[in-house]
């Protein structure tokens, strides 16, 4: 799957999993080592994420139902957590990739 921004008609990641059930929404990216570049996770539903016990810095799109990125956290280091109202899925991304995209708080996003 990959996740575009049509706001900025550009590509935010090539290789995206999906986590939506229970148990793969709880482990999330735990017990990895890195994320690769060009690549993400979507958590769905979720409003809030933690970096606990992960040993990477990450950036996070918190996204609302209509896919609009509602907030932005960059360079979010290990042992960190936030959370967005009106939040219905979150993107985790490597750490740089907000900066590289340039996406910003009200761009839309879509799956293909």
């Amino acid at each position: 799957m990959c996740i575009r921004n049509s706001t900025k008609a550009t590509v935010v990641a090539e290789r995206v999993q999906k986590a939506t059930t229970f148990w793969r929404r709880l482990k999330g990216l735990l017990g990895t080592s890195s994320l690769p570049a060009r690549s993400g996770i979507i958590i769905k539903p979720c409003s809030s994420v933690h970096t606990f016990g992960m040993r990477y810095p990450i950036d996070v799109l918190f996204v609302d139902r209509n896919h609009y990125i509602v907030k932005i956290v960059e360079n979010m280091l290990p042992g960190k957590a936030s959370m967005a109202s009106g939040s219905h899925y979150v993107v985790e991304l490597p750490v740089g990739t907000v900066e590289i995209t340039t996406c910003s708080v009200g761009d839309q996003l879509e799956w293909q």
